[in-house]
């Protein structure tokens, strides 16, 4: 079994940054992704970054390139989402999870994902 325990959410400022941890514990797979997901309210829930267990490949959607930088920990079982310039659209529970087998575009879809943590608010205003 795996979980996940997401951190670092809050309210900021348009413009502002916040940088949101994820720790997994358990069994945890060296061929895994992780990944960041984001769920406002009325809207399903859509991909916003991916990374591989060695953290030298990472995915982005269009709208987190340039801003959001993913990044793995030195411990491999620790995953950050530094986000900078935010936008009062970037306003969604941010959830983090665990891909023991996506690759490429696969890693961009939910479905691919077998563990997710509880989530963590990220307000930001106008």
């Amino acid at each position: 079994q795996v979980q996940l325990v997401e951190s670092g959410g809050g309210l900021v400022q348009a413009g502002g940054s916040l940088r949101l941890s994820c720790a997994a514990s358990g069994r945890t797979f060296i061929t895994s992704r992780m990944g960041w997901f984001r769920q406002a309210p009325g809207k399903v829930r859509e991909f916003v970054a991916a990374i591989n267990w060695s953290g030298d490949t990472t995915y982005y959607t269009d709208s987190a390139k340039g801003r959001f930088t993913i990044s793995r920990g030195n411990a491999k079982n620790t995953v950050f989402l530094q986000m900078s310039s935010l936008k009062p659209e970037d306003t969604a529970v941010y959830y983090c999870a665990l891909s023991a087998e996506c690759s490429g575009n696969g890693c961009q879809s939910p479905l691919r994902y077998a563990y997710w943590g509880q989530g963590t608010q990220v307000t930001v205003s106008s």
